[in-house]
């Protein structure tokens, strides 16, 4: 049954999480609990264990993975993630459905990307009754600080999201966003060209 409730969230169908599926739940979410504090126990110059058990513990992950903890995550084999990822300190991704971040993805600190979401009535919501939606996030894109990405978004390639924002809705491609409810600002183009002294 905990392995129908599993699809059926992945499909992203309402779902009673009843008595009879919770030790699968539990003990899925336990194994992944002891993997982030396993890693989020190492220290900061054990960057090649960390990047081991990251990979261990994601779904898949491309070169040049960096996620600095503490991390967080429910089930860790819901996350693909491309090459050069940066993940800065305090992510979290509740990845009752998949979660694909694309290459050269930065994200900032204090992030959240949300998959799961309960019913408004609250007998359902006492019941358990849940939906997870997949979050897609593409190439290039960068979130900064204190983003939370919520259940079924998709964020463009190159986008940018601002800091603080609560992106309740997709963002589109070269787009600048920022705001709660985020919102698109401007687009992002060769204006937004910076010149490095160094």
């Amino acid at each position: 049954m905990a392995k129908d409730l599993f699809e059926l969230l992945g499909a992203g169908c309402w779902v009673y999480g009843g008595a009879k599926d919770l030790p699968e739940v539990s003990r899925r979410l336990q194994v992944c609990a002891d993997a982030c504090f396993k890693i989020n126990s190492l220290r900061p110059s054990e960057t090649g264990r960390r990047e081991e058990s990251l990979r261990k513990l994601l779904g898949s992950a491309g070169e040049n993975l960096v996620i600095n903890p503490p991390f967080r995550c429910d089930f860790g084999y819901n996350i693909h993630i491309g090459n050069n990822f940066v993940g800065n300190f305090n992510l979290t991704i509740l990845d009752e459905a998949r979660v694909d971040i694309g290459d050269n993805v930065m994200i900032g600190p204090n992030c959240t990307l949300v998959t799961i979401t309960h019913a408004m009535l609250p007998g359902q919501r006492n019941d358990g009754i849940m939906r997870a939606l997949p979050v897609k996030i593409g190439d290039n894109a960068w979130l900064a600080s204190n983003v939370v990405v919520l259940p079924g978004v998709t964020i463009g390639e190159s986008a940018v999201i601002g800091a603080g924002s609560v992106v309740t809705k997709s963002v589109p491609s070269h787009t600048f966003a920022a705001g709660n409810p985020c919102r698109p600002i401007r687009p992002v183009t060769e204006l937004d060209r910076v010149e490095p002294v160094v």
